[in-house]
């Protein structure tokens, strides 16, 4: 059933070419999306403090009989925890909500750089792989100031940034950086959400070609960048399509085509990384 190929990461670990995204998915039909896209075939789940589901993905996953260590868990470190103690305690709180002794990859979800704590979030989780309580460390939304920064002070390269990414920003000089610096992208809202490119002429163009679906074609778009993309849906024949990108292939001609629909405005919100404050 799961046919998804795996990247090794820069610390030797591995992560599935395509996750599933938690959020907003809470309570009893949150449960029941997260196992049925465990059941779909998913071996990578995405969550975070702030979307307070981590009770429902830990839940799903005993739910779901799959093997603990088939599955990689990723959760995240808000912004009001990046204090080194509150970072180290946080990750533990997490661990505790989702009922697991071991994250499989644990980011700092925003850099938040007004409040300048972000090194000392990324000092605590170097610690917490250390301890062995995290297996892979990185980032989300971080640029390549706040990147070069917690490499310099720490020696410690993060395995994944998770950033905007999308057909409408499709962040070349950033996934640029990431393969200098051996980082892998991950992609969240892949889809471009209200603003998805599913009516592009190149995306449809791609789709009837292929006779696959506009969003197989973003994924698989994700996939040939590179970038390993966390879409979420709880709809069970969505998660199927969702996960069925390896058995077609976009033209070089293709991937340019949508990349070129990247535009600076492109952003979904006013999520800056060195402006916005998520806490």
């Amino acid at each position: 059933m799961n046919n998804v190929p795996t990247y090794t990461l820069n610390d030797g670990t591995t992560l599935p070419a395509v996750g599933f995204g938690t959020y907003p998915l809470r309570n009893a039909e949150g449960i029941e999306a997260i196992t049925g896209a465990l059941a779909n075939g998913y071996r990578l789940l995405d969550t975070a403090v702030n979307y307070e589901n981590e009770e429902e993905v830990g839940e799903a996953l005993r739910r779901s009989g799959v093997p603990r260590d088939q599955v990689r868990v990723t959760s995240k470190i808000p912004g009001r925890h990046h204090a080194y103690d509150a970072a180290i305690a946080s990750t533990r709180e997490s661990l505790q909500r989702l009922g697991l002794d071991h994250l499989d990859l644990h980011l700092i979800h925003w850099p938040n750089p007004s409040r300048d704590l972000y090194v000392e979030a990324w000092q605590a989780l170097v610690e917490l792989q250390k301890q062995g309580l995290v297996r892979s460390i990185g980032v989300s939304n971080f640029t390549e100031a706040h990147l070069r920064r917690i490499i310099s002070e720490t020696g410690v390269t993060p395995a994944v940034n998770q950033i905007e990414l999308h057909p409408l920003f499709p962040q070349a000089e950033m996934r640029a950086l990431h393969d200098e610096l051996g980082i892998r992208t991950e992609a969240w809202s892949p889809m471009g959400k209200r603003q998805g490119q599913y009516d592009a002429a190149p995306v449809q163009a791609a789709a009837a070609r292929l006779g696959v679906t506009p969003g197989q074609v973003i994924l698989r778009w994700h996939v040939q960048l590179g970038s390993v993309p966390i879409p979420k849906s709880a709809t069970p024949s969505r998660q199927v399509e969702n996960l069925s990108l390896f058995d077609f292939e976009l033209t070089d001609a293709e991937v340019a085509d949508i990349s070129a629909l990247g535009r600076p405005d492109g952003r979904l919100f006013g999520g800056d990384p060195d402006t916005h404050e998520e806490l």
